[in-house]
């Protein structure tokens, strides 16, 4: 996997094009509509996952602290479908929990995180600090991890 880490203003328009088109097909066409253009976007480090081939498989971003959370905030996790199953996503994180690391040193970082997905973000050292409740539909909870 070849990691690319930018600001928005760096992305250039084939990455953005790529990192939409890739959040649009599974945040809106598999989970149903909803704004996923939410106004954070330039305010964010953007990880771009790229296969050998140059395609983008996997993505996040990193909305800084005081903008969504008082902490840094790792979302739009997606890992395209035809990759999914195969470690992409714990080592997407991973570089991203890293990057946190790099950016923020000695910061906790938050997650809005998919309710089915607790178990595998617990295994990353992130733990519930909240009940469940509703984001466009989906179950979430809120997420922690503690500064390292």
């Amino acid at each position: 996997m070849h990691w690319t880490w930018q600001r928005f203003e760096a992305l250039g328009v084939d990455n953005l094009y790529d990192a939409l088109q890739l959040r649009s097909r599974v945040f809106v066409l598999e989970q149903g509509p909803y704004l996923d253009a939410d106004g954070l976007d330039r305010q964010s480090w953007h990880l771009l996952g790229r296969d050998a081939q140059g395609t983008l498989v996997s993505y996040l971003r990193i909305v800084d602290p005081g903008l969504k959370f008082d902490e840094p905030s790792i979302g739009r996790v997606v890992i395209a479908p035809e990759v999914r199953g195969g470690g992409t996503g714990r080592a997407l994180m991973t570089e991203g929990v890293a990057g946190c690391e790099r950016l923020w040193p000695g910061r906790a970082i938050r997650i809005s995180a998919q309710a089915h997905l607790e178990r595998f973000y617990g295994s990353l050292g992130f733990v519930r600090v909240g009940p469940d409740y509703l984001e466009d539909q989906i179950p979430h909870v809120e997420m922690l991890r503690a500064a390292r």
